[in-house]
């Protein structure tokens, strides 16, 4: 064999620009930025016959099962994350959030 056949020949890479970031910079939260979550306040819940809600109409009040002033639910894809008061706002409501869950409970719901 000739010398040319058995040579070895270093690579070389570019250099990574800037705006590349490593991984160590990325924080987990940056990644979830663009992914689309369905936010529900649970006001209350209420076990109804199908013939009652045939007979809806404007004006029909069903009762749920909290009273007014009670915590509502927050609910994020399904999975409770908080609790929160029901304010209005400037003829809106809005949500003041009082409790965030813990850690502990979303793990435990994994299981």
């Amino acid at each position: 064999m000739s010398e040319g056949e058995n040579s070895v020949k270093l690579v070389q890479f570019s250099a990574f620009s800037d705006e590349n970031e490593s991984p160590s910079e990325i924080r987990p939260l940056d990644m979830l930025l663009d992914i689309p979550l369905q936010l529900a306040v649970e006001l209350g819940r209420a076990s109804l016959r199908v013939e009652n809600i045939l007979e809806w109409e404007p004006g029909t009040i069903f009762v749920l099962n909290k009273l007014a002033g009670e915590p509502v639910d927050m609910i994020v894809n399904n999975q409770r994350i908080a609790k929160g008061e029901v304010l209005v706002l400037d003829e809106n409501f809005g949500v003041r959030i009082t409790e965030i869950v813990s850690e502990k409970e979303r793990l435990n719901r994994l299981k």
